[in-house]
């Protein structure tokens, strides 16, 4: 497994394994990225900045059966935000592919190989869920709850992330609401290449203004960093600015190399919605 994130393999060519190779498996220290925005993740001393997880769904895993044939099926990787590290897309991939001619009995073999080498890379306990291609069809197309700010009409010069745009209503009173954009792209930090998002805003507090929140997301436009800190730096800026009483965001990313990323951060120890938009 490669720890250095000096030698990942984002934007490397790379040659696909033959075999079975839990050392593809590159970690990417989730430190760094929270250093910067001040954030401090629960363990035993104290409360959480938030709680939450980043859920992977893997459409292209495929192993060989007892008689050699081809099985496929779609997990789901549930990888704690208290984890050590993140584990890097395209070293998931290619572990995921070096499956293609091993040999595994059961559904459940294969979960029970992938929790124990994904654990492994971020050093933390992770949870895979394994569907068949029947079962996942029946999960059908779904929406965020809530209402769509993309249809506000707002004039937008800034493509970096900027939390001034938001605001309170302070004339309002407390309110739970529910919002959500399909214009939300961020760029990967090692290739530059666009990723794709669907983002929910849901709280209790002083109403945020919508506008200022629709224009807050499109700020991100040009940033470049992971999924999973593009998230945290949502959160913590929300949280910090417009002080709800109570935070959920959840981006759900399009697919990219048969996998994608939907990281969820809540101010409590929740569930998000569980749905699979028009884009994934």
């Amino acid at each position: 497994m490669v720890t250095d994130n000096d030698k990942l393999l984002l934007g490397e060519e790379t040659t696909y394994p033959a075999g079975y190779a839990p050392e593809l498996l590159c970690s990417i220290s989730r430190s760094q990225g929270r250093k910067e925005l001040g954030i401090e993740v629960a363990d035993v001393k104290g409360s959480p900045s938030f709680y939450g997880f980043d859920l992977w769904t893997a459409y292209e895993l495929s192993w060989l059966d007892h008689k050699g044939k081809p099985v496929v099926a779609v997990a789901d990787i549930t990888i704690p935000c208290d984890t050590e590290n993140l584990v890097e897309s395209k070293s998931l991939k290619l572990y995921l592919n070096s499956l293609n001619q091993t040999t595994l009995a059961s559904f459940q073999d294969v979960a029970s190989l992938l929790e124990k080498d994904i654990s492994n890379c971020v050093n933390g306990n992770i949870s895979v869920a394994i569907q068949t291609m029947e079962g996942f069809r029946h999960r059908g197309l779904s929406s965020f709850p809530g209402i769509c700010l993309d249809g506000l009409e707002v004039k937008v010069d800034t493509y970096e992330p900027d939390p001034t745009l938001l605001s309170l209503d302070h004339e309002g009173g407390l309110v739970t609401e529910s919002f959500y954009s399909h214009l939300l792209k961020t760029n990967c930090p090692v290739t530059g290449q666009p990723d794709w998002a669907s983002i929910l805003v849901r709280y209790t507090g002083l109403p945020i203004v919508p506008e200022g929140l629709l224009k807050y997301i499109i700020s991100y436009r040009n940033h470049q960093d992971f999924h999973e800190q593009c998230v945290e730096r949502i959160f913590s800026e929300i949280n910090e600015l417009c002080q709800p009483d109570e935070l959920e965001v959840y981006a759900r990313y399009t697919r990219r190399g048969g996998l994608d990323i939907n990281p969820y951060r809540s101010s409590k120890n929740s569930e998000p919605p569980s749905l699979r938009l028009s884009r994934q």
